[in-house]
């Protein structure tokens, strides 16, 4: 849920997803001919993973080998049925079964990688007149001991599969994934989520979307937020939210009167200040970067790092030269000249007090 798997454009992608960070790396590969799956297509892959594990809960027997009828996968998925609809699921299966991948998660050994498609194999089912019964296809070892393992596994709202945009969902996978167990949210660095993303579009364009995706609040469950850091970089900040993160009308009641008297210093309507940080907080929430070992600590660690240097050069400069520059008074001594002492880069900025 957090790497970066699938496209999450519609259009037809063919340029590779190639991903590394610290142990992990993933490249994702497709054919010309039906391009690499979408993040749209692994809804099938939910259903199947929601299949094994009803199964395996009724104790039943499971196994990679699953067959369905495109109604039951379309359903489950929110989507229609028409024939438009059966045929999009075909060619999903198609980008699911041609797409390749190569990672090193979840190997014993450090250097080995584990290469599968996401679907092994699919075909469509006849009876015996020759009519449509249904689709089989086999899942990958590498996904099916994956859905198997409880520690590997999280539910997801319902409400999931009615964002609409690539971009949407797949903020939701990485917030779902880190801030279940954070009860202060998570936060993330605009640049690691572009890179995390495996996303074409230029960082710019990238972090215009993210904004946006603030401004609208469409995850379930969550509520997004701005912040900044005194280097200027921009973080992504979310926390668990039972109001699923709806923003609130434009213009509030402040709980006043409807008569007003005169001298009161408000008025009983209240608009709120403009902005993308929802909730009241006025300052960055506490670091959390200890238990995320991928929010690049050590590049804010060397933002610290660089400030405290330039302040220590300034202020070594600054008192070399009142030791070393002087000038005369009227009665022929002499006194330091005034110089002005740089300050740190410690100025507000939009999103909160510093």
């Amino acid at each position: 849920m957090a790497y970066p798997f699938f496209s999450l454009s519609k259009t037809h992608r063919v340029a590779p997803i190639d991903f590394a960070a610290g142990n992990v790396s993933i490249k994702v590969d497709a054919v010309p001919d039906h391009g690499m799956a979408t993040i749209w297509d692994a809804d099938i892959l939910i259903w199947a993973a929601s299949q094994i594990i009803e199964a395996r809960d009724a104790g039943l027997r499971t196994s990679r080998l699953m067959a369905a009828t495109p109604y039951e996968i379309l359903n489950f998925i929110g989507r229609g049925v028409s024939l438009r609809d059966y045929q999009r699921l075909k060619a999903a299966l198609d980008r699911l079964q041609s797409t390749t991948v190569s990672t090193s998660i979840r190997q014993p050994a450090a250097g080995r990688r584990h290469r599968f498609s996401w679907i092994n194999e699919w075909q469509e089912r006849t009876d015996r007149y020759g009519k449509p019964d249904g689709i089989e296809m086999i899942v990958p070892d590498w996904f099916y001991r994956a859905v198997l393992d409880d520690a590997l596994v999280l539910t997801i709202d319902r409400a999931y599969f009615s964002l609409t945009g690539g971009l949407d969902r797949w903020l939701y996978r990485i917030v779902r994934k880190h801030g279940g167990r954070q009860r202060s949210g998570w936060r993330f660095d605009f640049r690691h989520l572009h890179l995390k993303s495996g996303s074409l579009s230029p960082f710019k364009r990238f972090s215009f979307e993210l904004r946006d995706i603030i401004r609208r609040q469409p995850l379930p469950g969550y509520t997004l937020s701005l912040e900044y850091e005194i280097a200027g970089r921009m973080l992504l900040a979310f926390e668990p939210s039972a109001l699923a993160g709806q923003p609130v009308d434009g213009l509030v009641l402040s709980g006043t009167r409807t008569i007003v008297p005169s001298g009161t210093g408000h008025s009983c309507y209240r608009e709120p200040k403009p902005g993308l940080t929802h909730g009241r907080n006025s300052q960055n929430r506490p670091l959390n970067l200890e238990s995320n070992p991928e929010s690049n600590s050590k590049e804010r660690g060397l933002d610290v790092e660089s400030i405290a240097r330039d302040g220590k050069s300034a202020f070594n400069t600054a008192t070399s030269a009142t030791k070393s520059d002087t000038s005369f008074r009227k009665d022929g001594s002499t006194a330091p000249h005034t110089l002005r002492m740089l300050r740190l880069p410690l100025a507000k900025y939009p999103g909160g007090t510093r």
